[in-house]
């Protein structure tokens, strides 16, 4: 069984978001850049089920050679070799024709994604990459077993869970509950350094989309706290001050 697993570099949770360029560009200065979360359970999931040489795990990126130390953190949580896409991630459109390039005559039984890069938790390149490839896509999974030559997987779905068997090949994003995130041990993190990572070059693809500009959320307000008998006033800061009323 091949297993490919695409993984996005991400800016860390804690990270403080400013921009540069008249607010037309994410700043990167200082920042710390890691393995998308929701991608790490997706990568962890494939090497469970590839393990006892039932299968190899292929990570690959679509980005530039800063994003190699995340590309090797991947390798050194247990895939077997990675694929780099030298270009930009510019949008969805993008990440995803490039992913499903060079998945198309790879011969991949799955393909796996986290839910969404937390970044701009778009949700967007699964779906896209299974349309390019035109194989069954399956959108936040939070479980998947093999089960011969099928896949059993498990959404979240409005009142309940919904139960799917899909053949190979296909595409699943995963959210939390499909594996636990896996951290490198010392041989995973010395073997990485020699694992192969392949470099290739994006094709050609249509822009769709532009950026104009970015923002920051608007910093909270300050509170005004009110007794449980200023009725009267409440109703006039919710009139007057927050305008809800």
């Amino acid at each position: 069984m091949k297993i490919l697993v695409c993984v996005s570099n991400v800016p860390d949770t804690t990270t403080k978001i400013t921009f540069s360029a008249d607010n037309t560009q994410f700043n990167t200065a200082g920042v710390q850049f890691i393995l998308n979360p929701y991608d790490e359970i997706a990568l962890a999931r494939a090497i469970e089920l590839s393990e006892g040489d039932k299968g190899s795990v292929t990570v690959i990126h679509v980005g530039e050679a800063n994003a190699e130390p995340t590309i090797r953190k991947a390798l050194a949580i247990g895939a077997d070799d990675a694929v780099r896409i030298n270009a930009a991630p510019r949008d969805s459109y993008f990440v995803s024709a490039q992913l499903a390039n060079y998945a198309k005559s790879k011969g991949f039984d799955m393909i796996l994604t986290g839910r969404e890069s937390i970044d701009y938790n778009g949700s967007q390149v699964a779906a896209m990459v299974g349309e390019f490839l035109d194989i069954p896509s399956i959108s936040i999974i939070k479980k998947l077993d093999i089960e011969g030559n099928k896949a059993s997987l498990v959404r979240e779905i409005e009142g309940g869970k919904e139960v799917l068997s899909v053949s190979f090949p296909f595409i699943a994003s995963c959210a939390e509950g499909v594996a636990e995130p896996k951290i490198p041990n010392m041989r995973g993190i010395m073997s990485a350094r020699t694992k192969p990572l392949e470099v290739i070059e994006a094709i050609e693809v249509e822009k769709l989309v532009s950026f104009e500009s970015y923002s920051v959320p608007a910093p909270r307000g300050a509170v005004t706290m009110l007794s449980s008998d200023e009725t009267e006033k409440l109703v006039s800061l919710l009139h007057t001050a927050a305008k809800v009323i």
